[in-house]
């Protein structure tokens, strides 16, 4: 007998010694990383949530008048308000989905659970991202419009500004630079944290799949 046959015959005995893991075993050990996930989903979307009114608390105070000469701090603040509510009812839904994956007991229901948390993840991402970009356009296209008081605004606070077609078209190469950035490094949070949430519930989802063929 050679040495590979050996090998062979050897793997095939650790292989018979190994436990065999059972459906339940299998689902029990499914159903608890997938519950774990979907809870960590709900904490992360709350501490997003506090981060994001925190950081309104350190918004000076010149911002809020700076909108004020534009005319538009009601809008915006309105804006808010409906975004925070919006914000609220997602954490409302991955607080439901949580709840209701803790008290599934069928492979179908936790697989259903799954998906529908998968979905309620992606419109999150979706709907942040898009107020986010939206904001950062309504804005540029604002001081694009009231040129003239955004000037004035620049010139009491850093004197006249002598050509100021060019400042201006600088100011919004560096608007949109920056504004770019911004999503970007919104998108990369998200691809980051939930991104990573989302592939091991769908990992759990193939896996529960396979088990209920």
């Amino acid at each position: 007998m050679d040495e590979l046959e050996l090998l062979k015959k050897d793997w095939k005995m650790r292989e018979q010694k190994q436990p065999q893991l059972s459906y339940d075993d299998i689902y029990t050990m499914l159903f608890k990383k997938s519950t774990s996930i979907v809870k960590w989903i709900f904490i992360i979307s709350i501490a997003e949530l506090i981060f994001w009114t925190g950081l309104s608390f350190f918004t000076p105070k010149s911002s809020y008048e700076i909108l004020e000469r534009f005319g538009v701090s009601q809008i915006l603040w309105m804006t808010n308000i409906i975004n925070y509510l919006v914000f609220i009812g997602f954490i409302y839904l991955f607080y439901k989905n949580y709840t209701a994956i803790k008290v599934t007991d069928s492979t179908k229901q936790l697989i259903n659970s799954i998906i529908k948390t998968r979905k309620t993840v992606r419109y999150f991402v979706f709907y942040n991202v898009a107020v986010f970009a939206l904001i950062l356009i309504f804005i540029n296209i604002l001081y694009y419009l009231k040129s003239d008081v955004l000037m004035e605004i620049i010139g009491e606070k850093y004197g006249k500004i002598k050509d100021a077609a060019a400042f201006l078209n600088n100011f919004f190469i560096i608007q949109i630079v920056l504004g770019v950035f911004m999503l970007g490094l919104l998108l990369l949070f998200y691809r980051l944290v939930y991104g990573i949430l989302l592939r091991r519930l769908k990992n759990n989802l193939k896996e529960l799949e396979k088990i209920e063929m």
